[in-house]
Formats: structure tokens, C-alpha cells, sequence
């Protein structure tokens, strides 16, 4: 399928002659593959290919291997994230002011789904900070929670609203990213899709509702805390437009961050709008797909301590002494824990979150949070899968079992399994030392624990 025509005019008058026509030849070509490690997993890449640049957890692959049927993958070892996507981790720790700074820090990520920015800030700020993803989308919201799941931090809360929501969580967030909808220039050559949808309209539509989002997102970042605005496109209406328009709205109550270091090997287009810095990701100049990206910050001094608006109604209910003896068993450093029950399911979170998910719950729809444990019964805990990929699962809590490549691949598609292979009651699978999820051996039957919904199908 062919580039749209005014696209083509556009990028050629933009770039000139040369540029333009080298960007839409790129455009043609065959995508790379790029993946980011998880360095809460000890995650080691295994595949051929070379690091990026600015991502010391990322690397760009020789070839594209079948994902799905690699356990790892599963096992949330790694992430197929986009090489321009990770240069957003880069930013925000950058604009934070390094990768010590950054750990603990709380920050906010808009338009998350499908979660690679998020785990990527999730590993960024660590065990101490909080990641809140949000995904007005519904069904992608479900994917995003798989994916903080599979991540196994336990710091991401995910929740599912419109941006308008977070306008009372006001001042609270040490960072807000906005990845907003977009026109999807810079998919071209990955997604069919992006070129169908293509449209001088639909490029106006997105600089529309990407304005009405940047706006409410601003409204929760504290005095001091940092905004990082990207989008997948071309076009300067979705790009420096929207980024000019902050200028003129907002411009007395930004200031620039510390400037912002690139390889200029990379092959990235700085700039800037005001006091944003902005950077350009085109095909045809690295091993990436299109992408833009801008980061200034809210003037002031940014505050350790801001309160939330208290919960008005109780949404979350604390764990009972008596429950919290078996829970405490499942869990690394239990006393930094706090079990609480949402809906039929119980979870775990640091203690000082809890207070934050409790008000975040009370205002707005919450869909995951933390790690979800599972279910007492008899006294005894059920575990949920994502358990067991969880990186504070405590160790020796019921029995391993070590399977090798075929044995694993039965398992994630919820086939038959040998009941020899496993001790009699509850066990965590692991392939490669890397726990995929439980099995329960009841004599000579195996209950195969994995969810329904994420068992492969090829």
C-alpha cells in the first residue's frame, strides 16, 4: 500500500527534496525489532543484535524471532518496545535529574496503553516509586494491566478514565507524560492501518482532543515536576503546534529543564518550542520508527509531601490480622507490605501507597493495582498468576518446578501436563529460573493455574 499523496507533498516541502524522499522510502521498508530488558528479572538479552543508545536496558535485533512462543516473553523478562519509544525513559530520567534521582519519584503516564512507556518508568523509579497508568480505552486497559502484571514490580497502579478525571488529583505527580493519540505517521511502515486511517481531517481531530489532553494532565503535575509530550507523527499541528499552544496558555508557569544530553551518533533532531526541548525521530536517519517528542517543567519547587484528597468512600477494605499471618508468608520484606481486599481479590502494595490507592480508588475507576495475590481459602491462599511474577514472590513458599522449552510452551497454553514433573498441591513453574505461574497436583491430575485469557493459542 502506497503512502498517502499529501503526506508525501508535505514531508518533501518540510524536509526538502533528498530528505523527504529518503524518510518515505524508509517508510516502505521492513520495521526493526527492538526489545527492553527487565532489569528487576536479571533479565540478560539473548538475541543477536546491538544495544541503543540511549536505553542501557534496550536493544535493536538483527531479525524479528517468534516472541510468542518464547517463554521469557511471558515471564515479563522483556518488552517488545520500539526503539524510539524507550528514548522516553531516557527523557524523563534525564529531565529528573538522573537515575538516582528518578528512583522513588511518582509520575503519571496518560495515554499508557499497551504499557511500554509505563513498565519502562516502572523500572525507572523502582520498588520506592509509583507508576499511575491511564487508559481511557477500555479493552486496551485490560492490556495494560496484563502488562504491569507481567512487568512484576508491583509499583503501577492502572486505571481506566478520561484525561478530564485527573484534573482533581491536582499538584500530586512528580512527572506526567502524555503520549497522546495521534495521526500515526510515524507507524506507517509497521501498521497497514495507520495509512488507511490517514486523513487531513483526522490530523486535525488528533491536534484537537491531543490540546484537551495535555491540558488536564498538566492540571496534576506539581510545582517543580517534569512533562514529557510525545506522539507517534509527523506533523508539526500534532507536534510543535500542540507544544506552541502550551506556550501561549501556559507559558509563565514553565521553565526548561536541564538540558537534555544526545549522542548526536543517535542520529535524533533536537529543537525547541519556548522552554520545551523538542526531539524528532525519522526512519531514515536511525533504527526506529517516527516519533516526537518535547519535555519542559512546571515552574516552582517540587514538595516531598502532598496530600491526596482523602477517600469518601471506602472502596478498598484492609486485610484482617489473622488473613495477613498466611499472606505475610508469600511476600519479601512482609513489613514493608499492606494487604487489602478489592472486589473478591486480595492485594498487596508498599504501606505507603496504600493511602494513595485508597483515594485514587475513591475517584477514580481503578483496574489494577500493585500485585493481585489471589484468594484465602480454609486459611490457605489460592494465588492469582500474577503471583508468581511478582519480583517479591518470597522464595520456597510451596515447591518449583524447573520445565524444559516444550513442557513450558504446554503449560502457557494451558495443556496436559505430566503430574511426575510436580509435588503434590500447589507449584510455581519456571522456565529458565524465571517463574511463568502456578500448577496444583492433585494425585495423578494436574489443575493447570494459568489464566485463560493469556494461554497461547498458536
Amino acid at each position: 500500500m502506497q503512502l498517502p499523496e499529501n503526506f508525501v507533498l508535505r514531508m518533501v516541502e518540510e524536509l526538502g527534496q533528498e530528505q523527504g524522499h529518503q524518510l518515505c522510502a524508509a517508510l516502505m521498508s521492513e520495521p526493526s525489532t527492538s526489545v527492553r530488558m527487565n532489569p528487576f528479572k536479571g533479565a540478560q538479552c539473548a538475541f543477536s543484535g546491538a544495544q541503543i543508545g540511549w536505553s542501557r536496558d534496550g536493544y535493536t535485533l538483527k531479525e524479528r524471532p517468534s516472541f510468542t512462543l518464547d517463554p521469557k516473553f511471558h515471564g515479563g523478562a522483556y518488552y517488545v518496545q520500539e526503539a524510539s519509544s524507550q528514548f522516553a525513559g531516557y527523557v524523563m530520567e534525564q529531565a529528573l535529574g538522573g537515575e538516582e534521582s528518578i528512583k522513588g519519584c511518582k509520575i503519571l503516564d496518560m495515554c499508557a496503553a499497551p504499557g511500554g512507556k509505563s513498565t519502562h518508568y516502572a523500572s525507572l523509579v523502582g520498588g520506592d516509586g509509583l507508576v499511575v497508568a491511564n487508559e481511557i480505552n477500555r479493552s486496551r486497559c485490560a492490556v495494560l494491566a496484563d502488562n504491569a502484571r507481567k512487568w512484576g514490580i508491583g509499583n503501577m497502579i492502572v486505571t481506566c478514565n478520561d484525561s478530564s478525571r485527573y484534573r482533581a488529583i491536582e499538584g500530586w505527580f512528580d512527572a506526567v507524560a502524555v503520549d497522546a493519540p495521534c495521526s500515526g505517521e510515524g507507524m506507517f511502515r509497521k501498521l497497514d492501518e495507520a495509512r488507511e486511517q490517514w486523513s487531513e481531517a483526522n490530523v486535525n481531530m488528533c491536534a484537537e482532543r491531543q490540546w484537551e489532553i495535555i491540558q488536564n494532565s498538566f492540571e496534576a503535575l506539581s510545582e517543580g515536576g517534569v512533562l514529557l509530550y510525545s506522539t507517534c507523527t509527523f506533523n508539526r499541528q500534532e507536534d510543535e503546534g500542540v507544544v506552541a499552544r502550551m506556550m501561549e496558555s501556559y507559558g509563565e508557569e514553565l521553565e526548561s529543564v536541564a538540558k537534555v544530553e544526545i549522542d548526536p551518533k543517535w542520529g535524533v533532531v533536537c529543537g525547541e518550542v519556548g522552554c520545551f526541548q523538542t526531539f524528532r525521530f525519522f526512519p531514515h536517519n536511525l533504527s526506529g520508527e517516527g516519533m516526537f517528542m518535547a519535555v519542559a517543567k512546571r515552574r516552582g519547587e517540587r514538595r516531598d509531601k502532598r496530600k491526596l484528597v482523602k477517600a469518601k468512600k471506602q472502596t478498598i477494605v484492609p486485610i484482617g490480622r489473622k488473613e495477613q499471618e498466611e499472606l505475610l508468608k508469600w511476600v519479601k520484606n512482609p513489613e514493608q507490605k499492606r494487604f487489602f481486599l478489592a472486589g473478591e481479590t486480595i492485594y498487596s502494595c508498599r504501606k505507603e501507597y496504600y493511602e494513595v490507592i485508597e483515594s485514587l480508588s475513591s475517584q477514580l475507576s481503578v483496574v489494577y493495582s500493585g500485585v493481585a495475590m489471589g484468594q484465602i481459602f480454609k486459611g490457605r491462599l489460592k494465588p492469582e498468576a500474577s503471583l508468581a511474577l511478582y519480583v517479591d514472590l518470597a522464595d520456597g513458599v510451596v515447591p518449583s518446578c524447573e520445565l524444559g522449552l516444550d513442557d513450558a510452551l504446554k503449560f502457557l497454553r494451558k495443556q496436559d501436563l505430566d503430574a511426575g514433573l510436580f509435588e503434590d498441591g500447589i507449584n510455581l513453574v519456571k522456565y529458565d529460573a524465571l517463574p511463568l505461574g502456578f500448577v496444583k497436583r492433585v494425585g495423578n491430575r494436574v489443575n493447570n493455574m494459568y489464566p485463560n485469557s493469556l494461554r497461547i493459542l498458536k
